[in-house]
This record gives C-alpha cells, sequence and structure tokens, in this order.
C-alpha cells in the first residue's frame, strides 16, 4: 500500500489518495477466483475446474476484479488508518479511482476524525453533596408500604360505603339519555377516593349500601380522550354490590417477624432507616457527579462532527432495541405502540447522546494530560466483573469486549475519578 497524497480538507477531515500495488491487487483477485470457480460453468471443462485464464477469456478480463476490490479495500483501508495514526469516527465517502493490473487499485476516501479538544480548570470544581435526611415521617411511609403488602381483603356488610374501600358496582353511562360505547360495566372494583374515574364520580358514591341503585352526575372534562365527550355531561346508573375494605394488621414485634427477618419493630424500623440513609447517600451523590459532568462538559473546548453524535444516538436505538426484545417487543412494535417514528425517537436522543460524546471526549483529554494509565491486572479485574455481572464465561467476554476498548474505559473512569477526588464539595442535609 502506498500514500499517494494526504490532506486537511476541512476541521475533522481529511483526504488520502492511496494504491494497492499490483501485486496486492493479482492477489485478490486469484483469491476471488479460487473461491467463485467451482460456480462458473465454461464449455469444454468440467463446471468448477476451468483455468483462471478460460475463465477470463470467455467472460472478460475483470470477470473478478469487482470482487477483488470490494474485498481488498477494507484491508488496504486500515493500512491507511494505522500509517497516519488517523483516530478515525467516520468514513463518509471511499472512491476508486483507478482499476488496472499492471499498476494495482487507486483510492481516494474522505476520513471523519476525532476533534482536538482543549480543556482546563478540571481540578478543584466546587459542587454540593445535597443528603436528604431521614425523618421518621420517612419510616413511617416505608411501614405503612408494608401495611398495605400485608393487609387483608375483607367484606364489608354493615355499613355504607366509605373512602378508600373497594366497591364493586354495575355501571352504564348516558349522555343526552342516549348509552355510549365503553360506558358499561358489570361487577367492576373500584377503589373509593383512588382517582380512577372521572373527577366527581368516587365522592358520589359515597355513602351508597349494598344493593343500592342511584345515579352518578358528571362531566367529562375538557380534555377527555374520547371526542364525542369532551365536556359533555353524563348520567351514570350504578347498583352496588359489594363492599371490600382492607383490613390491617397491629405494627408490632409479631408484623415486624412477619414481614422481615428481623425479630422486633425495633430492628426492622432501624434496617428501614439504614436502607433509606444509603438511597438517600446514594441519590446525592448521583446529583453531584451530575453536577460535575456538566461542569467538565462546559470546560471542553472542541469542534465535534456530527458524525460522533449521529453514531452514539445509533447505539441508544440498539440499546432501546435490545431491552425491548429482552421484553418480548420489538422496536418497531414499540414505535407501532407509541404512534411515533425512528426519526422523532432520535431527535429525542439528540442531547443525551450530544452530553455523552462531549463528556467522553473532556475524560479522554484529562485521561491524556494526567498521563493516566491502566494495569494489565485491573484490565483482568475488570473482565472477572463483566464475567460474574453477565453470567458469562470469561472467554466469551474478551471474545466480545476487546482489551484496547476495555483499557479506554477504564482510563475514562478514573479520569472522572480524578475529578470527583479533586472537587471542593459542600455538604448539606436537607
Amino acid at each position: 500500500m502506498e500514500i499517494i497524497s494526504n490532506n486537511k480538507t476541512a476541521v475533522n477531515t481529511v483526504e488520502v489518495e492511496f494504491k494497492a500495488s499490483a501485486e496486492q491487487f493479482e492477489a485478490e483477485v486469484q483469491a476471488v477466483y479460487l473461491k467463485e470457480k467451482k460456480n462458473i460453468t465454461v464449455p469444454g471443462f468440467r463446471k468448477g475446474k476451468a483455468p483462471r485464464k478460460v475463465i477470463e477469456t470467455q467472460y472478460g478480463e475483470g470477470v473478478f476484479y469487482q470482487d477483488a476490490v470490494n474485498n481488498m479495500y477494507q484491508k488496504v483501508l486500515s493500512e491507511v488508518i494505522d500509517e497516519l495514526k488517523l483516530d478515525v469516527v467516520d468514513v463518509p465517502n471511499i472512491e476508486v479511482t483507478d482499476v488496472n493490473k499492471e499498476t494495482g487499485v487507486s483510492f481516494k476516501a474522505t476520513f471523519t476524525t476525532k476533534p482536538e479538544v482543549e480543556i482546563s480548570g478540571y481540578k478543584g470544581l466546587k459542587t454540593v453533596k445535597d443528603v436528604k435526611t431521614v425523618t421518621d415521617e420517612d419510616i413511617d411511609a416505608e411501614i405503612k408500604k408494608l401495611l398495605e403488602r400485608d393487609a387483608r381483603i375483607v367484606d364489608v356488610t354493615d355499613r355504607a360505603l366509605e373512602k378508600g374501600d373497594t366497591a364493586v358496582f354495575d355501571f352504564e353511562g348516558f349522555v343526552d339519555d342516549v348509552a355510549f360505547e365503553g360506558g358499561k360495566a358489570d361487577n367492576f372494583s373500584l377503589e373509593i377516593g383512588s382517582g380512577q374515574f372521572i373527577p366527581g364520580f368516587e365522592d358520589q358514591m359515597i355513602g351508597k349500601k349494598i344493593d343500592e341503585e342511584f345515579d352518578v352526575n358528571v362531566t367529562f372534562p375538557d380534555d377527555y380522550h374520547a371526542e364525542e365527550l369532551k365536556g359533555k355531561p353524563a348520567v351514570f346508573k350504578c347498583k352496588l354490590h359489594e363492599i371490600k375494605t382492607k383490613e390491617y394488621a397491629e405494627v408490632d414485634d409479631e408484623f415486624a417477624k412477619d414481614v422481615s427477618e428481623f425479630d422486633t419493630l425495633a430492628e426492622l424500623k432501624a434496617d428501614i432507616r439504614a436502607k433509606l440513609e444509603e438511597n438517600a447517600n446514594n441519590t446525592a451523590m448521583n446529583n453531584m457527579d451530575t453536577d460535575l459532568t456538566n461542569q467538565v462538559v462546559s470546560l471542553m473546548k472542541a469542534e465535534v462532527p456530527q458524525a460522533m453524535y449521529d453514531s452514539r444516538i445509533d447505539d441508544l436505538i440498539r440499546e432501546q432495541d435490545y431491552r425491548f426484545r429482552s421484553q418480548g417487543l420489538s422496536l418497531a412494535d414499540y414505535l407501532k405502540f407509541t404512534g411515533s417514528t425512528i426519526e422523532q425517537m432520535r431527535e429525542s436522543m439528540k442531547s443525551i447522546a450530544e452530553m455523552q460524546v462531549n463528556f467522553r471526549l473532556a475524560l479522554e483529554k484529562i485521561a491524556e494530560l494526567e498521563n493516566i494509565e491502566v494495569t494489565d491486572e485491573e484490565v483482568e479485574k475488570e473482565y472477572a466483573e463483566m464475567a460474574e455481572n453477565y453470567k458469562m464465561e470469561l472467554d466469551k467476554v474478551k471474545t466480545l469486549v476487546a482489551a484496547d476498548a476495555l483499557n479506554k474505559d477504564l482510563q475514562v473512569e478514573k479520569a472522572f475519578d480524578l475529578v470527583r477526588d479533586s472537587a471542593e464539595v459542600t455538604e448539606s442535609k436537607e
């Protein structure tokens, strides 16, 4: 391979003319012949047995040229990138300018490269770590969740319907004395006070008794989903069949034993407090990291090629598709159900992709400036953790994730650790 010319034509854009030798071209043509000859029939020869010269005479000298050029250009492209030490993010255009068995194959390619990045002032950033104080009310709220989860549903027969009860009833809705579609159900269960029905509906049910028939008068909201019902007054004819309510346990040591591995209520509450405090600290750390991320990105100066943002959006789309498929749903199905398009999804990911790309570039530059290195032991440790987390064989993980890429990821992590560790953090309690 020979570099003919190498010119920077714009910011982050390099145009290179290069040439594969006649010997390289001949080797590729011969490789294509050996692969394809079994499929070629020439009169006078058994199928697959015709010599190359005979085939070229029969079908033309260039019969194998296109496949040969297609096979070789990726190899030659990689050689160009390596020789010129280009940090390529996209090859938007490649052109074959000449094909000649005597002189070889000439190419012209345009490369989009990573931008030059400038960054300073990333040490000593000021940030705040706001940790929410865990209160007794927070613990009581968690206890209430456990009570709800452990509650028994019992029938009520000796009183009228109250807020918090579940009503089992029939209903049919009418607008201008005409029943409307979707406005009827039998033995429907509705928790009174849940806000599941039209505003005012549930309030009018309070005080009703079993077997009582009654009307509920409401007006559909102006933003109701059914166009023909928006803003319309309606009457629902109802009959109450059953009243059910939740019966809660006493909050004591026995309750703690029933809902946890603890023997006393005090131990359960202490565990809840510890977990809430851990969550509060994690949330504060995440918020602090987000603030530091924004500050780091704001310090970076670079003309980032659009191709890098587009590539990151492609990655995000693939990640979404993988998540959907793991749930038995395709991306196409999701778009159909939500009435959106792939273009709208890409647009919604634009700002996220830009932030992620810019942050990565900034950290890579910090790693370079700080001479951050990753040891082989650290790479092996990361491989082992990935294998454990994904329940995969270690060798399989290594085939999926290149060591160089993993090394780069760990450098970036260390760069952010440096930013975080050097930051001036003000801690506060909410």
